[in-house]
């Protein structure tokens, strides 16, 4: 058998990912025409490349079909139930970095803190007779996180396209989404909660626990492992 290697297909992901594996030795590339996802890896015998996009790797990883791959570690945990039975972290590669948070609008002056908002949530539903709209694309970790927190009286609505503008477009009155730097969020009135920070995401190697694994897959495992210390 052939251990494969899940990458993103494009952007500054990919480029990111053939630089972190370049820079151990280890020489990814695709194979022939741009359009094609597939590849070869060069410096180790028995690895294949697979080129997909970050959102398919972690089903794929979780169905046993790629060995690893390289993704988002906030796709993983929103995509894979239970992620550490189906999944075992092999690297952090120190890249693509960005925080899930939960951000609410600057003029809620007395919203700073998830106990500010539970409270806030109440007082809205009690106000407007229906629950308080967190707009979002992550609903099983803001749920995990909003349940572990004590926070009730909200509910998800899916966002489509630009999370930031639910609030200015009146489809939520707050959010929870992926930043980098803060800068959109205060373009559009947000402010992020100082207790709101659910997960700290970057660029992870992954490898499959669902995968086949045979004793010579095990032993290329063993080097790759070795050459990426």
């Amino acid at each position: 058998m052939t251990i494969k290697l899940g990458v993103p297909s494009k952007g500054r992901l990919m480029e990111k990912t053939f630089d972190w594996f370049a820079a151990r030795g280890l020489t990814l590339r695709k194979s022939g025409q741009d359009r094609e996802y597939s590849g070869v890896v060069e410096g180790i015998d028995g690895v294949e490349l697979v080129l997909l996009s970050a959102g398919e790797i972690p089903r794929e990883l979780a169905a046993g079909r790629l060995h690893l791959g390289v993704t988002g570690s906030d796709l993983v945990r929103e995509k894979v139930a239970i992620w550490e039975q189906r999944l075992g972290e092999v690297a952090l590669m120190g890249f693509g970095g960005a925080d899930l948070i939960i951000a609410v609008p600057q003029f809620w002056v007395d919203v700073d803190t998830l106990d500010d908002l539970d409270a806030a949530a109440a007082a809205f539903r009690s106000r407007h007779g229906f629950r308080l709209r967190i707009a979002t694309k992550y609903h099983r970790l803001v749920r995990d996180f909003l349940r572990d927190n004590g926070v009730a009286d909200y509910q998800l609505v899916d966002s489509q396209g630009a999370t930031e503008g639910s609030v200015k477009n009146e489809t939520a009155e707050a959010i929870a989404d992926i930043t980098s730097t803060g800068e959109t969020l205060r373009a559009n009135g947000l402010k992020i909660l100082s207790d709101g920070l659910i997960h700290a995401s970057q660029a992870t190697l992954f490898k499959s626990r669902m995968a086949e694994w045979s004793d010579d897959d095990r032993a290329v495992m063993a080097r790759l492992e070795a050459m990426i210390d």
